[in-house]
Formats: C-alpha cells, structure tokens, sequence
C-alpha cells in the first residue's frame, strides 16, 4: 500500500524531489507581482528614495558616512567620501595608533562603545577585560565547534553564537550592564569561533591535520587571529598590522547597512543578545553584503587566467569589456569592487587600505599582481563611467580586501568570518543604542495586492 509518509523517510534529506518542483511550480503561478505596481503604491524598495538615497528610519551617534551633497531639488552631488566613528575620522584613528606604535582595533572599538578614545589606563583595562573573555567554555570546541563542520564557516559561527545562549547564566536579561558582558564576551570569542571553525572544517578533508591553538593575552585582536590560525603561529608586524587596519576600516558603516540594522530591527523586539547577533551574522553572510571581496577574488582568478600580459593595458582593457558585454566571467556584466551603493566618488576605507596593499605586495613579491590591480581598477572605472555617464566613481574596499587576505595567507572561507570578527563592535554598539533610544518595535508597512476571494469547499476545487 503506498504511503507518503514512508516516502518521505526513505528519501535523502537534502534531495529535491518531484513532488518539491510542482510545489516550486504551484508557487510561481501565484505569486508573482507586477513591477508597475510598486511605483504606483510609491514602495521605497530596499528602503532607498528614488534617486537613491536610503529612507531615514532612525537615528544614531555611533557612526556617520558622507558620501555626497544634495541641493534644494533633491539632486545627489558627488563628494570625496568620509566615515566617521563617534565624530571622529577612521583615517584619524588610524594614523594616530600606528605613529604610537599601537594597533588601533581594540580603542576602535571601544570608541565605538563608549563615545571617547579611552585614555591609556582605560585602554589597557579594556584589553584585559577583553583578554579574560577570549577563552571558550570548557569542551566548547570538541561539543560544538567540531559537530557537523561545514565550509561555510558563517554557519557554523552562528551555531556557535546561538549555542553560547546555554552556557549563560542570564541570556534573556536586556539590562544595559548584562549586554554589555554578553557584547564584550561575543566580541573576544569571534575571532577565535572564525578560525575554530575554519580549523574543524579543514580537519573533516581527507590527509588533513588538526591544529588548536590557545589565544595569548597580552596580543591584540589582529595578533592573536593570525597566530591561532597558523601552524607556526608566527606573523610579521606588517601582517599584523595590515589585518588590525581591516579590523578598524570594517568595524562599523552607520546604522543603515544591511546587518547592522538586521540587528536593529531584531533588537527592537527585545530579544537576546545571542538571537541579535546570529541575525545579523545571518545578514552578513549573503552576497550582496558581506561575501563581495569573495566575488572580486573570483573575477581577478578569471582574468588573471584570460589575460597574458598583466601589464598590457590593451589586453585588460579587452577583457574587461567583455566582462562588461556579458561575455565572460559569469556574464553579469558587472565589474565586481567598483562602485559603492553609499561612496561616489570615494571610499574613504579603500584610500586607507590602498597604502598597506603596496607595502604588503613588496614584502611578498607580488607587484605584478598589485599592478594587475591597479590596471583593472583604472580601466574599469573609466569604462563603468562612459557607459553609466559618470563623472566619478568609487573604488569599493572589497575591490583590494581579499587580495590583501590572500596575502596574508588567509583562506577564502575566511574572508566573511573575518568581516564579522570586525563588525561585531558596531553591531553590539547599536544594539545597546537601539535598547536604551529606540523605544519602539521596528514595523514598516507593506501592501497586500492580492484580490479578496471567497472560500471554496474541497469538493469544488
């Protein structure tokens, strides 16, 4: 006798069967929607203005971008761009630490926090404080960590996050003092979940070993994510501090990017900070968002294999408009890393990165890549620019990040990990802004456009 129940149990849990396509097949046929409909109802898609800007929806004091003017008949007037954190210019932030000799992501952070570059006493207690958080639960990494590894790593930190939830004595409590631990707590672990992970994924491949290292105290963020993820553990301080400087530049974007305001919206019910956070990790992931440099290392891996000559400006400036035709790569006709939905004619982040990406390449050899680089980012702009009549463009910081990371040895999987290892910061200090000055559950309208229908018996249908 057949039964579908016991169809259900034989089949393989991650098959699509033929009764899920004409599932898929009864979905498309109800549920489409007009494009024309959403300018009639005047929808604000993807929360952005007609000409671009985003919808104001909420206020913050923890990080500010300036990217461009816009005069009385609501016209966008490109501008160099800048960031701000707390007040303060990143490129500031920046350069100040390193002429002390200092590496910057910890006081970053802290700003981001607390509203003021600490003093040194304050820095320090911080640092400590963040030290004494760095160590997981005990057996943390063999009961959890190593349970069904995956390559996604971003899955695998958010299971972890979640499942720190048990090991809290007071998960649920929204007091600002309790948030702040569980953020300080979230912010020392990140690190050493990204490179946990990545260290249970690679183990589960065929011939490979299995390394774990503990992080030391005294060493910075940047420091410590290099030395846990090495065999050797050893760095170079140009590594070290290259990869602090893309902890700073990434640590926060305003309130209006995409996880950041994920972790707004879920902050706003009142939830945990372990379920705020895993949203946002949530958010991080997906492609559009976090995962750009990843699509900027797959383009360059195509042209580097489809051009010769890395020099010929010729030969790229060929290649580059087929991209751009449609005909090569993955025929998107997009030139991943340039462009930015906020920056116009600057991304301040990319400015401060773009004289570590030099210093970096010397040191490894690689100034034939570097100028590849170059050679892509200048044609590229000048093409984008003629076609989409143009006057400026931005280069993205995710057109240079993940030539940098392969510098510095990291894995691809690595790559995203490493971005919410830098954001949390920003995501814990508008969580706690959203708790103490949002006031309200976050809830937008939407407009259903489906025609009122009586019910039909079963027998009718």
């Amino acid at each position: 006798m057949y039964s579908p129940w016991k169809e259900k149990r034989e089949n393989a849990y991650c098959e699509i069967t033929p009764a899920i396509m004409s599932l898929k097949e009864q979905w498309e046929k109800k549920n489409y929607i007009d494009p024309r409909l959403y300018k009639e109802y005047n929808v604000k898609r993807g929360l952005r203005n007609e000409n671009g800007r985003g919808v104001l929806t909420g206020l913050t004091r923890v990080a500010e971008i300036q990217s461009y003017d816009v005069d009385e008949q609501e016209h966008i007037i490109p501008k160099e761009g800048t960031l701000y954190y707390r007040g303060i210019d990143c490129r500031d932030i920046v350069a100040g630490s390193e002429s002390r000799g200092r590496y910057a992501f910890e006081e970053t952070a802290y700003l981001l926090l607390f509203g003021e570059l600490p003093n040194a006493h304050q820095l320090q207690d911080f640092c400590v404080q963040l030290a004494s958080y760095r160590t997981l639960p005990s057996n943390f990494f063999r009961d959890v960590i190593m349970k069904a590894p995956s390559q996604d790593l971003m899955n695998t930190m958010q299971r972890a996050i979640l499942t720190l939830f048990c090991y809290d004595d007071n998960p649920n409590d929204i007091g600002l003092e309790n948030v702040l631990r569980q953020s300080l707590q979230l912010m020392s672990n990140m690190p050493v979940l990204a490179v946990y992970a990545y260290q249970a994924w690679r183990y589960s491949l065929p011939g490979e070993s299995l390394y774990v290292h503990i992080p030391r105290p005294e060493l910075s963020t940047a420091e410590n994510f290099l030395r846990l993820l090495r065999e050797d553990c050893s760095y170079t301080e140009l590594e070290a501090r290259t990869l602090d400087v893309a902890l700073v530049l990434h640590a926060d974007h305003g309130g209006g990017n995409n996880s950041t305001f994920t972790n707004h919206v879920v902050t706003s019910s009142g939830t945990d900070t372990y379920s705020a956070i895993s949203a946002a990790m949530a958010s991080l992931k997906g492609p559009r968002h976090g995962g750009a440099n990843n699509k900027v290392m797959d383009m360059m891996a195509d042209i580097k294999l489809h051009v010769k000559d890395w020099a010929d400006e010729a030969s790229v400036t060929e290649y580059l408009t087929q991209i751009l035709d449609k005909q090569a790569f993955d025929h998107s006709g997009l030139i991943y890393g340039l462009g930015h939905a906020v920056y116009t004619m600057s991304d301040p982040r990319c400015e401060v990165f773009r004289e570590y990406v030099h210093k970096l390449a010397a040191e490894k050899g690689r100034d034939l890549e570097l100028t590849l680089y170059t050679n892509v980012e200048r044609i590229g702009k000048q093409l984008l620019m003629e076609r989409q009549g143009k006057k400026a463009l931005a280069t993205n910081i995710d057109f240079y990040s993940g030539f940098v990371y392969d510098m510095l040895g990291l894995p691809q999987e690595l790559y995203t990990p490493l971005f919410a290892v830098a954001r949390i910061s920003g995501w814990a200090a508008h969580r706690m802004e959203e708790l103490t000055s949002g006031g309200k559950l976050i809830r937008p309208r939407y407009e259903c456009v489906e025609a009122h229908r009586g019910y039909t018996a079963m027998d009718d249908r």
